[in-house]
């Protein structure tokens, strides 16, 4: 009789996290039609590209350019010294906006 009661109370909680998860689906439907995918990415800017856009809101230009002088330095086809140059940029420009912040905003 133990394992009866067992195994429908296994199924009942397996009916319940059904119901729980398909509750869960339509909230994430319904929060995804509601994303206007135009308006996140600035679409609506003719003379903005989707990827710049996406790219736009994953990571900063600066930082891309770093991070591609530095593969560029690692597989031998940037010198140093122009590596050396786009690092300063970086940190001086990163610097600056950094320093701009704090000042506008407050600490």
């Amino acid at each position: 009789m133990e394992i009866e009661e067992l195994l429908q109370k296994v199924e009942q909680h397996m009916i319940d996290r059904k119901k729980m998860m398909e509750n869960v689906k339509e909230e994430v439907q319904e929060k995804v039609e509601r994303i206007d995918l135009q308006k996140v990415l600035h679409l609506d800017n003719p003379k903005k590209g989707v990827l710049d856009a996406l790219q736009e809101k994953m990571i900063s230009r600066k930082l891309l350019v770093f991070v591609c002088a530095t593969a560029l330095l690692a597989s031998a086809q940037l010198d140093p010294e122009t590596w050396g140059m786009i690092a300063m940029m970086y940190i001086g420009g990163q610097t600056a906006v950094d320093f701009a912040k704090m000042w506008r905003h407050g600490g």
